[in-house]
């Protein structure tokens, strides 16, 4: 009871550490588990024990017989159904040709090139060096997502970058489950037609029932056949009912049909995938800080010291720093990507839960059925893991520095709230080249949105998960143009900071409009403008226009007529580099630097230009 309490108290502090110190949490997870197992039994007990005995021996463990294997393998399935829900094939399309050549092109070479190293430097064996091979093609959204929240990247590149985690994590869990299978069903006999035959009972079983029972749980719950308070645990339950079904029809096939069901429901028309999602997000943190303390402490100190030579340096070297770059320069041949973005992709490239989970699971199946150089496997992966994640968590911001990929100056712009003069001004700024996001809790608003060509996000602005998005790197500019006055004050100070480096903005309260005294520094366009006076000028002239100036002076002038009208509301200073300058309702009337060739930019109805003119 103690061991099995003690695992789920330091994972979940290792998660917190994680987070504390912008990590990720891979990194203490599998540092805790090797002291409380490996560590512990060599230097620290008396007797010789580990502090957490993964695997029963007869008097201590937690799992007995093949526990520990069967609770890996439920673990790995939810986790990469979780993988398969997020998967949408409307923002696959908007990464590209690149993404599409690194998960496979770029794939290729590395299982190729890591198998055939793997034989040259330890002498594995051809099968078991391409079973590592298949192991190590993996990078994950849980271990990416961590390195880059904090580094500030063009969307593109943070794109690429989170879709290879997501896409390649079930092929990479794949092709180790067919080498495997060629291992365990021949033996040394090699690729024949009995082990052809398994490989297509996996295809076939594994994409079948993740579609069909995907259709009949979406089915269920669209038509209310499940009450509410039983949504997650029931589909839990199916989660784990089409995995097994799958294992027995078709051994290893299970991973590839959970896979195949998170993909077709997160594509699908599930009315309640959000909270499916953020049930399966939160049990998948739980799994995945039990599993990576139960794995590196089930590794046994002589098992480590099989590393403990240049040959593990060398063939981590020949992953990072040769098979990587490689990868990456042949998938991105004839795209428009930089130097320099192709260097930092060849750079950051860390191995997660789906590798180090699998690689343990058939690493002991085949010391157990005897397979010569299996103890080799789980220790190497490891290694690999450890190491790309301690490389990339303590080198990614400093190596985006040096190429020059890390964004100075974030130009971006956040919208909350997806109105229809949001989606105006978010249209406005789009075309005049400014990367602009827009959130909102309302659907309709956010289809509306995408219509017109915007990237927009339904999103629950209480929802923590606005800071996990890496493609939201290069948001420099806050505004909050909702009709809730707590929602936006909540807005600037929860996300401010992340998210408005450059300036947070919100719209002016009724009571902030009645007092003129008091301006607040984060409000938006006049004071005389709120949510209700935005989408009544909206309503009247839908447009937003833009006048010449000269000077302050005229400047001025033109926004004392602006107080006058109530059909126009002043949004953007446009300068002579064509760059756009928020308005607040604090600096309206003193913004410096305004000269000839500058532009003012409003809402609402043209202007007479002659009226507008500044006396002369």
């Amino acid at each position: 009871m103690i061991e099995l309490a003690g695992i789920i108290i330091l994972g979940i502090l290792a998660q917190w550490v994680a987070w504390k110190f912008k990590i990720p949490a891979i990194l203490p997870l599998i540092l805790i588990g090797l002291l409380v197992g490996p560590i512990s039994a060599t230097y620290i007990s008396e007797d010789g024990t580990k502090w957490i005995e993964p695997i029963w021996n007869g008097k201590t463990g937690l799992f007995p017989g093949d526990g520990l294997f069967y609770f890996v393998s439920l673990a790995i399935s939810i986790i990469l159904f979780e993988g398969g829900l997020t998967l949408k094939r409307s923002e696959i399309r908007n990464v590209g040709s690149v993404i599409t050549k690194l998960i496979t092109l770029g794939s290729a070479v590395t299982f190729f090139g890591a198998g055939i190293i793997a034989q040259m430097i330890f002498g594995l064996g051809w099968r078991l060096s391409f079973l590592f091979a298949g192991l190590v093609i993996v990078t994950g959204p849980t271990v990416i997502t961590p390195i880059l929240r904090n580094i500030p990247l063009k969307k593109d590149l943070s794109a690429v970058l989170k879709w290879e985690g997501i896409l390649i994590d079930p092929i990479g869990a794949l092709v180790a489950v067919l080498v495997f299978e060629f291992i365990s069903v021949e033996g040394d006999s090699g690729f024949t037609k009995t082990a052809l035959i398994e490989f297509g009972k996996i295809l076939l079983f594994g994409i079948t029932f993740g579609f069909t029972f995907a259709h009949a749980l979406a089915f269920s719950i669209n038509r209310k056949f499940i009450p509410h308070y039983l949504l997650n645990v029931v589909s839990l339950s199916a989660v784990l009912l089409v995995f097994v079904a799958s294992e027995m029809f078709a051994h290893e096939s299970g991973l590839l049909s959970v896979v195949v069901m998170g993909m077709v429901l997160g594509n699908g028309k599930l009315k309640n995938i959000k909270e499916l999602l953020y049930f399966k997000e939160s049990l998948s943190v739980l799994l995945i800080s039990i599993l990576f303390i139960l794995l590196a402490a089930n590794i046994n100190m002589e098992d480590l010291m099989l590393l403990y030579t240049w040959k593990t340096l060398t063939l981590f070297a020949c992953i990072v720093f040769l098979l990587r770059p490689l990868a990456v320069f042949l998938s991105t041949l004839g795209s428009k990507m930089k130097l320099n973005e192709k260097l930092f992709i060849s750079w950051v490239g860390p191995r997660g839960i789906v590798a180090a989970g699998i690689a343990s699971l058939f690493g002991s199946k085949l010391m157990r059925q005897g397979v010569d150089g299996a103890e080799y496997i789980t220790p190497l992966v490891f290694m690999v893991v450890l190491g790309t994640v301690l490389l990339n968590a303590t080198t990614a911001r400093m190596f985006a520095k040096i190429v020059g990929v890390f964004l100075t100056k974030s130009e971006g712009i956040l919208i909350v709230g997806a109105a229809k003069f949001s989606r105006l001004i978010a249209h406005y700024l789009e075309q005049n080249g400014r990367h602009v996001v827009l959130i909102d809790s309302n659907e309709k608003n956010i289809e509306k949105a995408r219509e017109l060509g915007l990237e927009a996000l339904t999103t629950n602005i209480y929802s923590d998960t606005l800071l996990d998005n890496i493609e939201l790197n290069d948001m420099g500019y806050l505004m909050a143009l909702t009709g809730n006055t707590d929602i936006n004050k909540y807005a600037i100070d929860k996300f401010g900071e992340h998210f408005g480096e450059n300036g947070s903005f919100r719209l002016v309260t009724t009571q902030e409009m009645l007092d003129k005294s008091n301006s607040p520094k984060e409000g938006l366009f006049s004071h005389n403008d709120d949510f209700n006076s935005l989408t009544e000028v909206t309503r009247k002239n839908p447009s937003i226009q833009e006048i010449d100036l000269e000077d302050k002076a005229h400047y001025k002038q033109l926004i004392e007529a602006t107080n006058k009208d109530n059909d126009i509301i002043p949004l953007f200073i446009k300068d002579k580099e064509g760059v756009l300058h928020i308005i607040s309702s604090y600096n309206l009337k003193t913004m410096e630097g305004i000269g000839e060739g500058f532009q003012l930019v409003y809402l609402g109805k043209p202007l007479d230009v002659e009226k507008a003119a500044p006396d002369n």
